[in-house]
């Protein structure tokens, strides 16, 4: 866009196929790791990234970044006056990842993708493919994230190494999936609602002269969710839905007739 007046409704795609490219090296690297290894070393790529962009100033305008052009009300460059447009861009873009995340889960991926997690000999054993499956999963969740990044930056108006490879957002990826639920659909969606609105809070109530405090609030919950609940916010309200559906027709049993 900056370089070359390209519109960022085709920069999103673009930054989409370029980042799925750039996985396919990096899966290579890291697809022989395993559990947490595997999300430390993709961490650890992000933070390589980020060095090697604040080096190559050239390249990627280094630490200073750079500010994208404000175009006024532009539909065509991204670019709304109100803020209502971005919350709907937003919107339509989680419900996308939404279908596509539902239509893996229940297709021939989503059940390697189950095998893979429970047990990767297991399923090495019984024919799957494994690298495969982690290649077609990392190839759509490079594109879905570089989506989401291209979007980010037009909000903002503003990229850096920083922003683009931030340690933050790294976690923060790991530590929803975790809190929500990991291998479901709307646990995420439930772990980003919970910390978001706690970080928020926590912002408003502290200011920022307490940015500890909130990282602190981040620990305890996901020490919390890992001891007493690893299935996560969805198994929780899973296993309370499931006792209200159990303890229905024992209620209507024990309950007296009339007459």
């Amino acid at each position: 866009m900056i370089r070359f007046g390209v519109s960022p409704w085709i920069g999103i795609l673009a930054g989409g196929v370029v980042a799925m490219l750039a996985s396919l090296p990096i899966g290579a690297v890291c697809f022989r790791l395993r559990g947490p290894y595997f999300a430390i070393a993709t961490i650890a790529t992000a933070q390589v990234l980020m060095l090697l962009f604040l080096k190559f100033r050239d390249f990627a305008w280094g630490a200073e970044g750079t500010t994208l052009p404000n175009l006024g009300n532009s539909p065509l460059m991204m670019q709304f006056d109100a803020k209502a447009a971005y919350y709907y861009i937003a919107l339509a873009m989680l419900a996308i990842g939404l279908a596509i995340t539902y239509w893996i889960e229940r297709s021939w991926i989503g059940y390697y993708l189950v095998a893979v997690g429970e047990d990767e000999d297991a399923a090495e054993a019984i024919g799957v493919n494994t690298l495969r499956v982690k290649r077609h999963i990392y190839l759509i969740s490079a594109f879905l994230t570089a989506m989401a990044g291209t979007f980010y930056v037009q909000y903002i108006y503003f990229i850096d190494p920083n922003t683009a490879f931030s340690f933050n957002v790294s976690v923060e990826a790991a530590l929803v999936s975790i809190v929500g639920g990991i291998g479901t659909l709307w646990g995420p969606v439930l772990g980003t609602v919970l910390l978001e609105a706690t970080s928020a809070l926590l912002q408003s109530w502290l200011g920022g002269s307490h940015g500890g405090v909130q990282l602190t609030v981040y620990g305890l919950i996901l020490v919390a969710v890992i001891l007493w609940r690893p299935t996560g916010l969805l198994g929780v309200l899973a296993e309370a839905y499931g006792r209200v559906v159990r303890a229905g027709p024992a209620r209507i049993r024990e309950a007296p007739l009339d007459g």
